[in-house]
C-alpha cells in the first residue's frame, strides 16, 4: 500500500453546497452540503478513482502542479465584491 499526496480543490457552488476536485486526476469531482463531508465524498471518489485505474492496469498519475495565492489592491473593486456564505 503506498502514500499518495494529491491537491484538493472545494470551492463554494452556486446552490448553497460544495463543489471538490482533483486536478491530477481528471473527472474526479464531487459535492457536498458543507466542507467536511464534501471532504469525506472526495477521499471516497479519490480512491475509487485510484482502485479503478490500478485494476486497469493503468499507471496513477502524480500531482505536477501547485497553488499560489495572490494579493491585489484594485481601488474600488471591494465595494462592489460580494461575500460568499458558508453557513
Amino acid at each position: 500500500m503506498d502514500t499518495m499526496t494529491f491537491r484538493v480543490i472545494i470551492e463554494p457552488d452556486e446552490r448553497g453546497t460544495f463543489h471538490g476536485y482533483v486536478p491530477a486526476l481528471p473527472g474526479c469531482h464531487t459535492w457536498g452540503r458543507t466542507i467536511v463531508e464534501t471532504r469525506r465524498h472526495l477521499r471516497d471518489a479519490m480512491r475509487a478513482y485510484l482502485m479503478s485505474l490500478h485494476a486497469d492496469g493503468l499507471p496513477i498519475p502524480r500531482d505536477q502542479g501547485f497553488e499560489m495565492i495572490e494579493t491585489l489592491t484594485v481601488k474600488g473593486a471591494a465595494s462592489r465584491r460580494r461575500s460568499p456564505s458558508y453557513a
